[in-house]
Formats: C-alpha cells, sequence, structure tokens
C-alpha cells in the first residue's frame, strides 16, 4: 500500500438557512443564550468543525448503505464487516476506507489501511466577511422558540438559541488521501457531500436548520457533483 497523492476539494459552503452547532457550553449565565454556536476562542468567529461535517457525511452514508439495523444505530465497524458480503460488504468496506474503524480494530485494520478523508475546520470565507464587516452584519443570531400549550393555544417554555444567519459563506477543503483505489472513494465521498446538501448540518435539522449548498473551485467536481442523483 503506498501513498500515490492527496486530492484536494475545496470551495466554499454557503448557508440556505440558520446553522446551530453546539458550543457545548454547559454553563447557564443570567441574561444568556441557552445554545450558543461554536466559534473561535481568539477571534469569536463562528466555524464549522470539520468533524461536524465528518461525522454527519458518515452518518448519511452509512444510512444509504442500509448497514444501520445491523449496527443498531452504531457506526459500522471491522466486525461487521466480517459478517457481511456482496454489496453490504462493499458499501462498508468503502465507509471504513473513508473514515476509519476504531482504534481497538487496529490489527484488523491493517487489509484497509488507513482512514483516507480528512475534512478541515470551515472558517468565515474571508471575502464575505469583509463584505459582512462593511455592511456591519452581525455574523449570529438569536432565535426564539416555544413549545405550544395545544388547549390554551399560548407559548410556553422559551429557549433562545443562538444560529449562524442563512446566506453566510465558509471556506470548505476536505482532503483524499491516494492509496490505488481512490476513484471509487473520491466519487463514494462526493455523494456524502450530495447527501448532505439534501438533508441538513448541526441541530434541529427538522425545524429547518442547516440546509447548506456546496460550491466547488474545480469545475469538473462542481459539473459531476450536479450531476449526481442518489436516489
Amino acid at each position: 500500500m503506498k501513498l500515490m497523492g492527496i486530492s484536494q476539494i475545496k470551495g466554499k459552503l454557503v448557508l440556505k438557512s440558520g446553522l446551530h452547532i453546539g458550543a457545548g457550553d454547559m454553563e447557564m449565565r443570567i441574561g444568556g443564550l441557552d445554545n450558543p454556536v461554536i466559534k473561535h476562542p481568539h477571534t469569536l468567529e463562528p466555524y464549522i468543525p470539520g468533524s461536524s461535517l465528518k461525522g454527519k457525511v458518515r452518518s448519511l452514508l452509512e444510512m444509504k448503505s442500509g448497514l444501520m439495523l445491523k449496527t443498531k444505530g452504531s457506526p459500522v465497524s471491522i466486525k461487521v464487516l466480517e459478517e457481511l458480503d456482496g454489496e453490504q460488504r462493499q458499501e462498508c468496506e468503502k465507509i471504513l476506507k473513508l473514515f476509519g474503524a476504531s482504534g481497538a480494530e487496529s490489527e484488523a485494520n491493517v487489509k484497509l489501511g488507513p482512514s483516507r478523508v480528512s475534512f478541515a475546520d470551515c472558517p468565515l470565507l474571508e471575502d464575505w466577511k469583509k463584505g459582512a464587516l462593511d455592511k456591519n452584519l452581525a455574523f449570529t443570531e438569536v432565535k426564539s422558540e416555544n413549545s405550544i400549550n395545544r388547549i390554551t393555544g399560548t407559548a410556553e417554555h422559551p429557549r433562545f438559541t443562538e444560529r449562524v444567519p442563512a446566506n453566510t459563506e465558509f471556506q470548505f477543503s476536505v482532503s483524499l488521501k491516494q492509496l490505488g483505489e481512490e476513484k471509487e472513494l473520491f466519487d463514494y465521498l462526493l455523494l456524502g457531500l450530495k447527501l448532505l446538501e439534501m438533508d441538513a448540518l448541526g441541530g434541529s435539522g427538522s425545524r429547518g436548520y442547516g440546509r447548506v449548498e456546496f460550491h466547488f473551485e474545480d469545475p469538473d467536481i462542481q459539473d459531476a457533483f450536479g450531476r449526481l442523483a442518489p436516489f
């Protein structure tokens, strides 16, 4: 197994609706937000963690593969792979080659090799950020949500969720190690990104949050992505 090169997929990720990826701050402050978004600790600018992208793309590919019933919702593993054959085994192999397996399965993972894909954190796109600052646009918004009492029709239990607003643009970059069979894995990765564009990123996707759109620098990749029809 020899590293033949590293492919780069670059472009921008555009929000089509407000995005909430939580900061994990469990401390409540008087007058503070219930759900702040993750921000860079130095600049306090919102960004999209590469781990959020990787996790959602992987989960969507696993969902499409039909393997979730076999794993009971857990990520696919070498143990699951060894119980499969046919098309499902091929799907599982592609997922494990792209995203890797548990460190506890490292000995059994030798034949598959290292994980191929690496998602970078996505900072605000510089041109978009400059335009937003020139127009005094805020990088985040606060959305109030509540539940409705079915009898009285009144709002109850208000919560205030911070979101990155629609039309915000982020710099997007993914790298893919080439170890010989990467054309198939490259296409599979694009399929995962297409599924993400059709679904949602971050929290509260069922309420309209997290709709995104990819714009790739390479016109050939953009053309191939536009022709993808996962279903």
